[in-house]
């Protein structure tokens, strides 16, 4: 099973993410882990810390996979 995250305005650090995503309980942690060769970009081991992620891609960390989508625009009706 997946995680499903909506980026919202293009992109999203990969340090934030992981923070974001409750898989890292701090922004020192997530920064330690990336460091350490632990987390993956697109299955690449990613080291750099605030690496820009848009859509389409996918973050393995710890067993878990978190997959980012486009965030869309919701609640939005034509006016009758």
């Amino acid at each position: 099973m997946s995680i499903v995250v909506a980026v919202r305005g293009g992109h999203i650090q990969l340090d934030q993410l992981l923070k974001a995503t409750g898989l890292c309980h701090s922004g020192g942690y997530a920064h330690a882990q990336i460091e350490a060769g632990k987390v993956s970009v697109d299955g690449v081991v990613e080291s750099r810390k605030r690496a820009k992620l848009r859509p389409g891609q996918r973050v393995s960390y710890a067993g878990e996979l978190v997959e980012l989508v486009a965030e869309t625009v919701s609640g939005t009706s034509p006016s009758s």
